[in-house]
């Protein structure tokens, strides 16, 4: 043994042999991680953008989330650079589906091999439909509400009076209304145009999404006016004929008028009185021209002045010569 130990060839094996074993050693230590990246740790990220690949020309899709939350599991120095840059890519791809309903999962691209990747979802269920574009007529409105006390809504129109919906067929087969409401602070008295958005609504009134409105806002001109409605005129005669004139009919030019005011005022009137002084006809004036007097609460009544039309018969013997009539009038009492 001691010869052998004293032997060159055997210090030289030994040489190497304890060479190979600190070369390895060493080489160990460098490919020991650090002691940020000995650990791993979890990362929650939340609204992650999901894309999708389909053929948006001709085909819709409903059911898809806008954003995916992620949670990754793996080296904290992979975790926390995935976590910074999120140079990573959530998709799904509908290229090769066809039209109907799928559920599929969402993949991910760019993210590391180290990661251990949960999603929340993880499958949609999804439904793929034909593109369909219409055109609807706008109802344009606005709540009556707003208008102050006494006036009413005339008329109201919308322009352009018509849009174009794009959708999934099933969502524009449903289009029950396309509403252009306008909104405002309550006591409105005066004509007005505003800028009112296009909602497109199913028939229980609920607003349908998913869809592409053009345009989405249209010019909305709003008429106020005062609350009016007819009433019919009474005719009174006030007064006594001229001798030898004997008054038939009393008929105005129009039956009626409108009264403008708060409605519950307007609303109780009846008729409106016209009171025709018939002392005023003459053989040669047989057409009066009456005043009107606003009703107590109203604001207004059209025609103002009411034109009298009077049918007479008249008694030549007991008319007084006008020369007469003209003197008498004229003598002041002795």
């Amino acid at each position: 043994m001691d010869k052998l130990m004293d032997s060159p060839w055997f210090l030289r094996i030994m040489a190497l042999l304890l060479a190979c074993l600190l070369f390895f050693t060493v080489k160990a230590a460098d490919d020991t991680p650090d002691a940020a990246d000995s650990g791993t740790i979890t990362e929650e990220m939340e609204a992650i953008p999901l894309e999708v690949f389909y053929d948006n020309t001709s085909l819709m899709v409903s059911g898809l989330p806008e954003t995916v939350d992620l949670t990754i599991s793996g080296p904290t120095s992979t975790v926390q650079t995935t976590r910074q840059l999120k140079d990573f890519t959530l998709f799904v791809d509908l290229r090769d589906l066809t039209i109907g309903e799928h559920r599929v999962p969402i993949q991910t691209e760019n993210l590391s091999e180290q990661l251990r990747v949960q999603m929340d979802p993880a499958f949609v269920d999804i439904t793929i439909e034909e593109r369909v574009t219409e055109e609807f007529r706008i109802d344009p409105e606005v709540n009556e509400r707003l208008l102050a006390d006494g006036f009413v809504l005339e008329e109201i129109s919308a322009e352009p009076k018509t849009v174009t919906v794009t959708g999934p067929k099933s969502v524009i087969d449903s289009i029950s209304f396309v509403k252009a409401t306008v909104t405002g602070e309550p006591g409105i008295k005066e004509s007005f145009q505003t800028e009112a958005r296009v909602r497109v609504l199913a028939n229980d009134l609920t607003k349908l999404e998913n869809v592409t409105i053009e345009p989405e806002a249209v010019e909305v001109a709003v008429t106020i006016k005062e609350y009016s409605r007819e009433v019919p005129l009474a005719i009174k005669p006030v007064g006594d004929p001229r001798a030898g004139i004997t008054i038939n009919t009393l008929t105005p030019l129009t039956e009626t008028v409108q009264i403008s005011g708060p409605k519950n005022i307007v609303d109780a009137i009846k008729e409106i009185p016209a009171e025709v002084d018939v002392s005023d006809i003459t053989e040669a004036d047989t057409t009066l021209e009456v005043e009107l007097e606003v009703p107590q609460g109203a604001t207004g009544i059209t025609p103002e002045k009411l034109t009298v039309e009077a049918d007479i018969t008249v008694d030549d013997t007991a008319l007084l010569p006008e020369a007469e009539e003209s003197t008498e009038s004229d003598e002041e009492p002795s």
